[in-house]
C-alpha cells in the first residue's frame, strides 16, 4: 500500500516544488512506484515533470486534470453529449519521466482555484480517490499551495505524513507557527484521521552560509523544538541545476552540468525521507 506525504509550507518561495519533484524522480529511479500529485493552482509541478510543450498539449486535448477529480465530473465539450463522470483512473498521466516507467502525475491546473470559492464537502475527495490506487503506488508526493484553505484540508485527509520545505532566509519561520496551529486544529476536529510530521528539510540554503541565515536557521531549530518537530539531517543547498532540471524534465543525475554536491544531497535527503516513512 503506498505511503502518501504532502510537501507543504504556509509561506511561499521556498523551493517546495522543486523538492518534490526531485524526490519523486529520484524514488522512481531507485525503482519504487511514485505517484505525484499536484495541489497547487499555480501547476509548476505539472509543468516540471511534463515540461512546458506536454503540459500544454494536455490541457489543449481536454485532460481530466485533479481539478475535474474534485468535482466528480468533466464538463461537456465538443463531442460529447453533456457531462462525463471522471474517476482517478482517467487523471492519472503515466510515463511522465522517459527515463522510468514508475512516475506517474496527478495534475493541476489554474482553474483548482475555484475549488477555494466552493469548498463543500470536497475535504476528502482526494483521500477516497487515491484509496482506490493504494495498491498501485509504493509513495505518492502531494506538493501543496502555500496557503491556509480547503486545499490544505484535502491534503491532510490524503496524506499520512508532512514535509516543511523551509528556506534558511529572513521570515524563513513565518509561515512554521500558522502550519502548527492548523496541524493541530485538524487533528482535533478530525480524530479519526492520524497524520505525523516527518520533519523540517532546509532547502535552498547557500554552501556557506551568511550570518542572516545562520539567525533564520536558530529560529527553525528553536520553533521545532518547541513543536516537538524533527529536522532532517541533510539539507539541500541552492543549485543553477535545480531550475535547469526542471526546464529539461530531468532528474538531477541527468541535468546538463549539474555538480556532484547537489545529485548527493538530493539523495542523501530522499533516502533520509523513505527510511522516516516507510517507504
Amino acid at each position: 500500500m503506498s505511503v502518501n506525504v504532502s510537501f507543504i509550507n504556509m509561506k511561499g518561495g521556498v523551493g517546495k516544488t522543486s523538492l518534490a519533484m526531485q524526490t519523486a524522480i529520484y524514488a522512481a529511479w531507485s525503482g519504487k512506484r511514485v505517484l505525484a500529485v499536484d495541489l497547487d493552482p499555480q501547476s509548476n509541478l505539472s509543468q516540471a515533470l511534463l515540461g512546458p510543450e506536454r503540459y500544454v498539449k494536455v490541457l489543449n486535448a481536454g485532460k481530466s486534470t485533479v481539478v475535474q477529480l474534485l468535482e466528480d465530473y468533466q464538463p461537456a465539450g465538443i463531442g460529447t453529449g453533456g457531462p462525463q463522470p471522471v474517476t482517478i483512473h482517467d487523471v492519472i498521466i503515466k510515463g511522465v519521466w522517459a527515463s522510468s516507467r514508475h512516475l506517474h502525475l496527478l495534475p493541476c491546473r489554474l482553474e483548482l482555484s475555484r475549488v477555494l470559492r466552493n469548498p463543500a464537502g470536497k475535504e476528502r475527495k482526494l483521500a477516497k480517490a487515491l484509496a482506490k490506487v493504494a495498491s498501485d503506488y509504493d509513495l505518492v508526493i502531494i506538493d501543496c499551495a502555500p496557503t491556509e484553505s480547503v486545499l490544505t484540508d484535502i491534503a491532510y485527509f490524503a496524506s499520512r505524513w508532512i514535509l516543511v520545505p523551509v528556506k534558511p532566509e529572513f521570515l524563513a519561520a513565518i509561515g512554521l507557527p500558522l502550519l502548527a496551529r492548523s496541524l493541530e486544529h485538524s487533528t482535533k476536529e478530525n480524530d479519526d484521521h492520524h497524520i505525523e510530521m516527518a520533519g523540517i528539510v532546509f532547502n535552498h540554503g547557500d554552501y556557506q552560509p551568511g550570518p542572516e541565515a545562520k539567525a533564520s536557521v536558530g529560529e527553525v531549530r528553536k520553533l521545532a523544538k518547541d513543536e516537538g518537530w524533527s529536522i532532517f539531517e541533510h539539507e539541500v543547498p541552492h543549485s543553477k541545476a535545480i531550475p535547469k532540471s526542471a526546464r529539461e524534465a530531468s532528474a538531477i543525475a541527468h541535468t546538463s552540468y549539474a555538480r556532484s554536491g547537489i545529485k548527493n544531497a538530493i539523495t542523501g535527503f530522499s533516502s533520509e525521507l523513505f527510511q522516516k516513512i516507510g517507504v
